[in-house]
């Protein structure tokens, strides 16, 4: 009771009462607060807060999920004094980014991106910028050997180090949060053009940002300061995220500067090599837009698979049995020795479907917000221009009119009768047409190579004095959909 007292009388909540009290009177006495009758039907909006009361922020993905039962696949909601369209399950979802992907290609000014970017980038810009800059990555990341044998050398060599790094633990348990150091290195060798020790004091800088940044990206203050930018003086997290960025641009931009003496055409072997290159020819490679481009890459290019794999691990120690399964085809395909390759994942189908079902259960990434950039009509409803669109992608992932069992951890969505691998087309982690994820060829190769290279060396239980049973998986809300964050001990195999 004392600490509800505390929040209920510190200055900054009076004074955000007291400016919404003053907002929401102004909002009674000048506006009807109806939906424009040209957007979909969604539920009444209140004054000022709109449908905040039926939105929880820091979980909107299941909030829209609900929403969806009473008002169809596509709706409208008001966050505040924002309109936005929902679109929620896998036919809407693939529609809109496939058939309507050209309307629905711009990106809304979400403030605190806005902040951090000012528009440029690969993730948040748009037109002929992002374009560009799009282009230019993709034919970068190939160059580099995204996809290839080449790159699946080095995640092996990854591998490497993250199995001593677990073995150094000596079966005393270590955190979760320990895997994510392997598929982030894989990413900062693209990105610098070489790995770092997992002890080198720029690695743990980045690591830490990392961590920081996308845990306050899902603090409920955060999404208010979004929905409110004018109140943002009353709340603190998107100033932590910006000074945060702010120490991880200083970092970055010295690696930049390192760079650039040495910048030849022969020579280009990591991306920002080739940024600093394409710099003499484009003026749309300004110092600003590399900067933002390197940093899309070092937050939201490492979060995915890093995370993903974490929630992999904790299936394995909630479920035994299907960490066992795994471990005996691994057995049976690998042997002991032989590490594994990408080709592998044709002769382990029940390995590649369990890497699948724990993408699409963890759902890593809750949406990616859309903004029209033409006026449209979508299923009947005329959509203006401007309006920002929100395809949930974890609605997708648990469509129930295309998964057999949605909220239950099942390999066999992804098995047909005889044991074989099955494709299936709601599977959409990484979202699908031209803004769909440029890393998702490189994604699915380090996660089952680091899956089945980590299971076939170490079976992975609970720590001393937690049973399979209480490990909870619940989500922790940061800027994807995080586990808890438990501890694992590793048992090695003979």
């Amino acid at each position: 009771m004392a600490a509800w007292e505390s929040v209920l009388l510190s200055p900054g909540v009076a004074a955000l009462l007291l400016v919404l009290f003053l907002l929401a009177t102004f909002w009674i006495l000048s506006s009807p607060g109806k939906s424009s009758p040209c957007l979909p039907p969604g539920p009444v909006p209140l004054p000022f807060i709109g449908n905040l009361h039926l939105i929880d922020l820091k979980r909107q993905d299941s909030s829209f999920m609900k929403l969806s039962e009473k008002y169809g696949p596509v709706f409208t909601v008001h966050f505040g004094l924002q309109k936005a369209v929902v679109l929620t399950g896998y036919e809407a979802v693939k529609e809109s980014l496939l058939s309507k992907g050209d309307e629905f290609i711009d990106r809304p000014d979400i403030p605190i991106f806005v902040e951090i970017q000012h528009g440029n980038g690969i993730f948040f810009s748009e037109r002929e910028l992002w374009r560009s800059t799009r282009r230019f990555t993709l034919s970068n990341m190939r160059d580099l050997g995204m996809g290839t044998k080449q790159m699946e050398e080095k995640i092996l060599e990854e591998l490497h180090f993250l199995i001593e790094e677990i073995k150094s633990f000596q079966g005393k348990p270590f955190p979760l949060q320990l895997l994510s150091t392997a598929p982030t290195n894989i990413t900062f060798s693209l990105l610098f053009g070489s790995r770092f020790d997992y002890a080198d004091p720029t690695f743990q800088t980045l690591l830490k940002a990392i961590e920081e940044v996308m845990s306050l990206l899902g603090s409920f203050f955060l999404h208010v300061f979004n929905v409110y930018p004018f109140l943002g003086f009353l709340f603190k997290p998107h100033k932590m995220i910006l000074r945060k960025i702010d120490e991880t641009c200083i970092v970055l931009k010295n690696c930049i500067q390192s760079k650039r003496p040495n910048i030849n055409e022969n020579n280009l072997n990591s991306y920002i090599d080739a940024l600093l290159f394409k710099q003499q020819e484009e003026n749309i490679f300004h110092d600003d837009n590399i900067l933002a481009s390197v940093l899309d890459l070092v937050m939201a290019g490492t979060e995915t698979t890093a995370t993903t794999l974490q929630w992999a691990i904790l299936l394995m120690m909630k479920y035994p049995d299907i960490q066992r399964k795994v471990q005996e085809e691994i057995q049976g395909v690998l042997g002991s020795e032989r590490l594994p390759t990408a080709e592998d994942r044709r002769r382990m189908p029940f390995a590649n479907a369990v890497a699948h079902e724990v993408q699409r259960f963890a759902s890593i990434v809750l949406q990616f917000p859309r903004r029209t950039a033409v006026d449209t009509h979508f299923r009947g409803y005329f959509i203006p221009k401007g309006t920002t669109v929100i395809p949930s992608l974890t609605s997708v992932m648990f469509d129930k009119t295309q998964w057999e069992t949605p909220h239950q951890f099942n390999p066999g969505h992804f098995l047909d009768s005889a044991g074989n691998f099955v494709k299936r087309d709601a599977f959409l982690p990484f979202s699908t047409g031209r803004r769909s994820c440029i890393g998702e060829s490189l994604a699915k190769m380090e996660l089952f190579l680091f899956f089945v290279g980590l299971l076939q060396r170490f079976t992975f239980r609970p720590p001393p004095g937690t049973a399979e049973a209480d490990l909870q998986l619940t989500v922790r809300a940061a800027f994807t959909r995080r586990p808890q964050p438990y501890s694992a001990s590793a048992e090695p195999r003979e």
